[in-house]
This record gives structure tokens, sequence and C-alpha cells, in this order.
């Protein structure tokens, strides 16, 4: 029987890529946006890949959430797996120099509302034969360490990172797993419409760097998603780019040139 998949903010980015990786691996996937435009776009380039629902959500209000899962489970009957991808970047400056409405923009999508997706899934997983697998996805700022200007997004994230750890903890012996996904540095218009105001030095420093350690969407999600279907274990953790990869490419880099901003344009 086909599993089935919801991919929070799955309209775009790495979330639009996700879902193209479970249709072809014969997955049913529900995905959600914000507008009701977004979501349509999207399930017109899904929609010849597989069966896929689409719902427009705002992942911070928790009854729209709620709203979400009831429309998956109308459609598929049941959700095996509950990725929350869903999350929106800001602008680099200090934090000092952040608008409210943007403080409260980031947390709203990166911290609440995976805290509600979690919340929403792991009850509607509990009443359903057989459980169901919940992912958070992690990013800058899971690790523990810090970045200057990225105050604000890596807090959510090292906030995310307690909740996975903590809920593993809860969940053990339940019929509801928890699972992590760090899917590294992913070109998407996430990544990099934070730099279109930037000195153009500090641009071509960055896709310096990316160059080495960046991915593109095409070559992260079916991997992933590959991982989140073999996972197996309550607590797994699922990373694309580990330190010895990345202490590798920057080795190989001399010898290996990437250009992954004119294959985007392609």
């Amino acid at each position: 029987m086909s599993r089935v998949v919801v991919v929070t903010g799955g309209t775009r980015g790495i979330g639009l890529g996700l879902a193209k990786a479970f249709l072809a691996k014969g997955c049913k996937v529900a995905i959600c946006g914000r507008s009701e435009t977004s979501v349509q776009r999207a399930l017109e380039e899904l929609a010849p890949l597989g069966e896929v629902h689409g719902f427009p959500c705002d992942v911070s209000d928790p009854k729209q959430v709620q709203a979400f899962w009831d429309s998956a489970t109308a459609s598929f009957g049941r959700v095996d797996i509950w990725i929350n991808n869903a999350g929106v970047m800001h602008s680099l400056t200090e934090f000092s120099g952040a608008s409210t409405e943007e403080i409260r923009s980031v947390v709203d999508v990166n911290l609440l509302g995976t805290l509600y997706g979690t919340h929403v899934a792991m009850r509607g997983m509990r009443e359903q034969q057989g459980g169901g697998f919940v992912f958070l996805m992690e990013g800058l700022g899971s690790d523990g360490k810090t970045r200057a200007h990225h105050t604000l997004y890596g807090t959510t994230k090292s906030a995310v990172r307690y909740l996975f750890k903590s809920l593993v903890d809860e969940a053990a012996d339940g019929p509801v797993r928890i699972g992590s996904i760090s899917p590294g540095i992913v070109v998407t218009d996430l990544l990099m419409d934070v730099y279109e105001d930037r000195p153009e030095d500090e641009v071509q420093r960055v896709k310096r760097v990316f160059n080495i350690l960046a991915d593109r969407v095409e070559t992260v999600a079916p991997w992933i998603a590959e991982q989140v279907l073999s996972a197996g274990n309550n607590g797994a953790t699922i990373t694309w780019l580990t330190g010895l990869t990345a202490f590798g490419r920057f080795m190989t880099a001399p010898f290996h040139k990437r250009d992954l901003f004119a294959e985007a344009t392609h």
C-alpha cells in the first residue's frame, strides 16, 4: 500500500522537490502553502507525477494546520509521514535592526509552525492504526554554532533541535516516531533572496562557498526521500552534509569546480 506523506511548505524550494521525489517513489503526497495561488501552481506541476493533494494553510495558525490534517486524511485516509518543512529566512541585518514584524514572521513559521504541525500530526497519528513518523527540518543553528546576522533564524532552528531531542524521549515505545532532517545548504530562493540587497563582493564570496558546500534541490531531495521512507527507529537523523563531507569538499575544491548558480538558471 502506498504511504501517505505530508510536506508543509511543499509549494516551492526543497519542499516542492521532496513532493516530487515522494511521488516518484509511488507515495501519495499532500502539500500546503500559504496561498491558494501557490498551492494551485504547485499542483499543476505535481499532478502529472502521481496522487497529490494541496491545501492552503498558514502553519502559524493551529486551526489551519488541523484543517490541513483533516483535509489530507479525508483525501487519503491517513497520514504515514509528516514533514515539517515550512520555513522562512530574514534579511541579513543585526538583530537590533530587525523589525518586530520580521521577528514575528520567522518565529511564527519556523518555530510555532513546527510546534503546531508536530502537535497536530502526533495527535492524529496516535488515533490511527500503525501510528506514523513525524520529521522536523533542521538548519543553521541546530548544531549549536552561531553566525552573525543569522541570529533570528538560527535561534528558531536551535529550538527545533531541542524539540526533536525532547520528543524522541517522549515518543519512546509509542506508536509515533520522531525524526530529523538536515538537508545541508540547498540552492533555493529562500537561500538567495536575502542576498539581493547585499554588496556584490559579499554575494560573490558567498557564492564561492556555496559552490563548494551547497547542492541543488534535484540532487538532495530524492536522497532525503529515500532515507525518510527507509527510516525505522524513533530518533532517526537524516543528514545530507556531514562534517566529514564538508571537509572533503573543501580539500577537493581546487580540483572540482562547480557553478550551481549557472546550473540553476537552466
